[in-house]
């Protein structure tokens, strides 16, 4: 936990009081603290700075703020449509993206993604909120993602794509396509990524069809949480 993030019902003038057992928990065991230590905090949405450990025990900590006055780093310029990896590594991805700067998600129904993956708990809000609060954390960041859920990938590309190719540019990672994926992109992407098995032709073709272009990470295969990464560090 690199940040303290606080949310605005934790703030009390310039005091901040946390109840909750995991960051309890990680302040003990973690940062050893004790009342007197500065630690680095942030508020949702908001600016970044210090505060003074006032008050811990079993069942709070007291802070009391500083001058909360630095920026939380930059977004990606990037809206990532994700075809619904397995819980697992959906768990693992939303918290890697968050980290690393994603703001924008959609994850996505596509032809070999199980349908049962849909019934998960990782999809529950409370928990996907927990995935990105840990990106967050990680990175030292304040601003929230927003996600959309999409069951359907005909709706998506009727409805949603041309609206959002007109602001975009359309990146399509597919194992196949003729160009490498492109170093220190500065435009407004619209990054597309397939399931483990992929994109079917038929969902390529599609995507092609709209105005995205295809490209690749060479010839290996990667795992979606690889692939995800390096994609965004290549891009950005």
């Amino acid at each position: 936990m690199n940040l303290i993030l606080l949310a605005p019902d934790e703030l009390d003038g310039q005091r901040a009081v946390l109840a909750d057992a995991r960051r309890l928990k990680h302040l003990h065991d973690v940062h050893r603290a004790r009342p007197g230590d500065e630690l680095t905090v942030g508020v949702m949405n908001d600016r970044v700075g210090r505060a003074t450990l006032v008050e811990l025990d079993a069942h709070r900590a007291v802070f009391e703020l500083g001058t909360l006055a630095a920026a939380p780093p930059p977004a990606l310029p990037v809206h990532l449509v994700l075809a619904l990896p397995r819980p697992r590594m959906l768990a693992r991805t939303l918290e890697h993206v968050t980290a690393l700067g994603v703001k924008r998600l959609t994850l996505l129904h596509t032809k070999r993604v199980e349908k049962s993956y849909w019934q998960s708990p990782e999809l529950n809000i409370d928990k996907i909120h927990q995935h990105f609060l840990l990106g967050l954390e990680q990175a030292r960041d304040t601003v929230w993602p927003e996600i959309e859920l999409i069951k359907g990938f005909r709706p998506f590309i009727e409805q949603r794509l041309p609206a959002l190719m007109k602001d975009h540019r359309g990146l399509v990672a597919h194992p196949g396509m003729p160009n490498a994926c492109p170093r220190q992109v500065s435009e407004q992407t619209l990054l597309l990524v397939g399931p483990e098995g992929g994109f079917i032709d038929w969902e390529v073709e599609q995507l092609l069809e709209a105005g995205c272009e295809g490209i690749h990470l060479g010839a290996r295969i990667l795992r979606v949480e690889t692939a995800v990464t390096a994609l965004l560090s290549k891009l950005f």
